[in-house]
């Protein structure tokens, strides 16, 4: 079971930094996973930088639908 993620802010670029429940915290860059037609918008810095925390899918969200699975962050800011 991925730990739950209780905070994420804006780092620079395309990097967020998350906090986990279980104590790992991590800077992940998310630069390269940005295509496709959900996540191109995102290549905009400032499209970018709108994400919310969405504490009941436990992932980052965009306004525009855009989201990443918590398994997927949290292997990330685990690797």
């Amino acid at each position: 079971m991925t730990p739950y993620l209780i905070e994420a802010r804006y780092v620079g670029g395309y990097r967020i930094h998350l906090v986990y429940e279980d104590g790992t915290r991590a800077d992940v860059d998310l630069e390269r996973e940005l295509w496709g037609e959900v996540f191109e918008p995102l290549r905009n810095v400032e499209m970018f930088k709108a994400f919310r925390l969405d504490m009941e899918l436990q992932t980052i969200a965009w306004p525009n639908g855009a989201d990443f699975a918590p398994e997927f962050l949290y292997e990330r800011a685990t690797a």
